[in-house]
């Protein structure tokens, strides 16, 4: 009378590998979401590049500098996080920090012309929203996806960029001079507009390299899948003539 075949038991190996698979499923969302910090980057860039070389630091310029970054990145973040994030809740506070970053950078293009206190305003106002958006969007995220560390970096300087704003005094002013006897002065316009430069600068180049490192990772994980699964495959069909042998018997 033939005996009833019994499922062999999963091994160990299968067990470790639902085990890898279902750790690594809370990251995979963010495998196509690479292309969206370097897009975010090039904007940022320009403006650092731009502040760099121009020698006049106006609120003029800080204004023109930042709306022109502001509508291109805000639109830029919008449109690439409804396209690339499938987290319902952060692609919801991307989404309103990148409409908020538009609207910053319209206000900031209409009224170039109204000075040092509007320009204070309107960037550090911005950046706290901002940072503050994006800060949340990390939060929620740490621990279940590599997005989450770099959100909160960019989130933590944009809200430096935000505190630096509001500590310079409007008044600030101090002639050049020096051994080198520079002529000039120092005001606090140059000094904000300058660390707006800066800040553009930094947030760019981490963002450049934090897409990349995303793009490596899926890279990564797509030529480790295929070597995991045929080596899965070959375990398991080394087994089954074993238990083939033993029903025979």
């Amino acid at each position: 009378m033939p005996s009833a075949s019994v499922p062999p038991a999963p091994s160990g190996g299968d067990t470790a590998d639902r085990g890898r698979t279902s750790s690594a499923s809370p990251s995979t969302g963010s495998s196509s979401y690479w292309p969206v910090p370097l897009v975010r980057a090039v904007p940022l860039l320009v403006t650092a590049a731009v502040v760099t070389f121009s020698r006049d630091h106006s609120p003029f310029v800080g204004l023109v500098s930042f709306g022109v970054a502001a509508v291109v990145g805000g639109l830029l973040l919008t449109v690439g996080v409804l396209l690339r994030l499938d987290d319902r809740s952060s692609r919801t506070l991307q989404v309103v920090q990148g409409v908020t970053t538009v609207v910053a950078g319209v206000v900031a293009l209409a009224a170039s012309s109204a000075g040092l206190a509007f320009f204070v305003a309107l960037v550090s106002g911005w950046a706290l929203v901002a940072g503050a958006l994006e800060l949340v969007a990390g939060l929620r995220r740490r621990g279940r996806s590599p997005l989450a560390r770099d959100w909160i970096s960019v989130a933590v300087l944009t809200l430096a960029l935000a505190a630096v704003f509001l500590v310079v005094p409007l008044d600030y002013a101090q002639p050049l001079g020096g051994v080198e006897q520079i002529e000039g002065e120092l005001t606090s316009s140059t000094v904000l507009v300058g660390v707006l430069g800066a800040w553009a600068a930094v947030v760019g180049v981490f963002l450049v390299i934090a897409g990349l490192s995303l793009r490596w990772q899926t890279d990564t994980g797509r030529a480790e899948g295929p070597s995991r699964s045929s080596s899965t495959s070959s375990s398991s069909t080394s087994t089954e003539p074993t238990s083939d042998e033993g029903q025979h018997a």
